[in-house]
């Protein structure tokens, strides 16, 4: 990630308990909006308390997409944070950052193929359908019994397994439903391009 320092080793950054934010390599004190920008050029940091050394990276940059959304500058949409936060301490967890991660990579890719494509809707529509085919195999892994070739307990079974399948199901519809919103606001930020 690290662009334009000459080094392999992240910008370290000490923040200390006045929660003021010291740039080690410019050696200057610097603002959230400084994190933003060294994150959009690519420029790797780690932000470490001064006094302890504790990494306090994830807490930082958490806060700095918190202070993007209050701005009115949100990406994230209402439902997406209700099932992250629905997400912590379950199962899916575990698997949840892995998959997050691996979607946001995909997710940048594709951004850097529409602004070269000359048609960005033709790629969008390849780019989404790639992603919802890449969330349908992750949810074979981790859902396998969403998926089997057994047929779902019929309604009104008191079966633990039938509540579970319908609970998975209506997990995925959700999904499904969030994707398609996301891909209807990136097609509408396309069209003010």
């Amino acid at each position: 990630m690290v662009k334009g320092t000459g080094s392999s080793e992240p910008i370290i950054i000490k923040k200390y308990a006045n929660r003021r934010l010291y740039d080690t390599s410019t050696s200057s004190y610097v603002t959230l909006d400084h994190l933003s920008e060294l994150v959009r050029e690519g420029r790797d940091f780690e932000v470490r308390d001064a006094k302890t050394g504790e990494d306090l990276t994830r807490q930082v940059l958490t806060q700095i997409i918190f202070e993007q959304e209050t701005k009115g500058e949100g990406a994230l949409p209402l439902n997406f944070l209700r099932q992250l936060i629905g997400f912590y301490g379950g199962g899916a967890q575990t698997f949840l950052p892995a998959f997050l991660d691996m979607s946001m990579n995909s997710f940048a890719e594709a951004q850097k193929e529409w602004h070269k494509a000359a048609n960005p809707m033709t790629m969008f529509e390849k780019q989404a359908r790639r992603n919802m085919a890449m969330f349908e195999q992750a949810m074979k892994m981790f859902m396998p019994t969403l998926y089997s070739t057994a047929k779902p307990e019929k309604p009104g079974s008191s079966s633990a397994g039938g509540s579970m399948m319908e609970m998975q199901a209506e997990a995925l519809a959700n999904m499904q439903a969030q994707m398609s919103a996301i891909q209807d606001q990136l097609a509408e930020l396309y069209r003010k391009d």
